[in-house]
């Protein structure tokens, strides 16, 4: 991201003050700007009513509010679902999920603009890569969410999960970035426990995830239980192994002793089989695990197929007979191309 696209949502707490300080302002000037965008999420510079006018458009003439261009919002399941298509500068397109639920509220935030894994059954690899976005990019979404809520007299945004468009783990000091400025409890302070992030098996990301000091979430999308047929399904398996990535979980489960989502999106007669499923409960025997299965939402221009409901529920059954905890996804966003795996930046006119 050049200079000239940073904005407010790019600087901690500190740069605000250094900003404020070479404005000729007082610091503590920062303390009730940062206050404006984080509790009371602010979505504009004339919202910040405690801030003069004149400071106001000093401001927005120093950086923009945000680099996020909201294009539309797209409803579905009875208004539960809301998906939004921004656009970053120069054009390329981002999708963000707001899932309402009865006891709680979470957010999909994408970490890039399309994506570079190539799995065959997403839509947005479909796009391939475009860029990387930035820390208060991902921050914008976030936010869009909590306003959302607030404007809607809902209950409070709960959840943030990683889980949009792109590899978190290819865009890794952004993202986390994001977390660390989410977290901050003199700002949004979402609970460090409230963050998933999904990475497709970047065993490098893994590891230094290992390594972080908030307990945030990690889920891995495996979708096969051999290596023939994830290099099929994610061609990123050629360079990360299913043994590779398991070292690096098991290297995770140790350090952290959290417990490991694995994500399993079943194909009717590609890798829904009950072998396929005593396979993936052998691989996950003895690690602290749950299996997240997904039934595949359907992405054009691929011969694919989803599994019928009897296929999802016995490799459920297989998995749980063999002590391996397991629950099938519910389809969120299905009929506005929001649920998991369709995210293609409005394409051909589906946003």
């Amino acid at each position: 991201m050049s200079e000239k696209d940073i904005s407010l949502f790019d600087l901690s707490l500190p740069a605000m003050q250094a900003l404020f300080l070479d404005m000729g302002e007082p610091a503590f000037r920062a303390k009730q700007l940062y206050r404006q965008l984080y509790v009371n999420l602010a979505g504009a510079f004339d919202e910040m009513t405690d801030l003069s006018a004149a400071l106001r458009e000093r401001l927005s003439a120093k950086l923009p509010f945000g680099t996020l261009e909201i294009k539309q919002v797209l409803s579905g399941d009875r208004n539960l679902t809301r998906k939004a298509l921004f656009h970053v500068p120069g054009g390329p397109p981002v999708e963000s999920v707001l899932m309402i639920y009865k006891d709680r509220a979470t957010v999909c935030v994408s970490t890039q603009s399309g994506c570079a894994m190539g799995c065959t059954f997403c839509a947005t690899a479909q796009l391939g890569f475009r860029l990387n976005l930035g820390a208060g990019q991902m921050i914008e979404q976030v936010l869009w969410a909590a306003r959302t809520l607030k404007r809607e007299e809902r209950p409070p945004l709960t959840n943030v999960v990683y889980m949009g468009m792109g590899e978190p783990f290819n865009n890794y000091n952004n993202w986390w970035e994001s977390v660390e400025r989410l977290h901050d409890p003199k700002g949004f302070n979402m609970g460090a426990r409230s963050f998933t992030v999904s990475t497709v098996g970047i065993v490098p990301g893994i590891l230094r995830l290992s390594e972080e000091d908030l307990p945030v979430n990690l889920a891995v999308s495996l979708h096969a239980p051999d290596d023939n047929l994830r290099s099929q399904l994610v061609p990123i398996n050629t360079k990360y192994p299913i043994a590779e990535i398991m070292n690096a979980v098991r290297t995770y489960t140790d350090k952290t002793h959290r417990r490991v989502s694995f994500e399993y999106v079943l194909l009717e007669q590609v890798n829904d089989h009950p072998d396929h499923a005593g396979a993936l409960a052998r691989l996950l025997r003895k690690t602290l695990s749950h299996v997240n299965l997904i039934p595949w939402n359907p992405v054009p221009g691929t011969p694919l197929a989803p599994s019928i409901r009897e296929r999802v529920e016995a490799f459920q059954s297989v998995l749980e007979k063999q002590g391996i905890a397991c629950t099938i996804r519910t389809q969120r966003g299905v009929d506005i191309a929001a649920a998991c795996g369709q995210l293609a930046g409005g394409a051909e006119g589906r946003c």
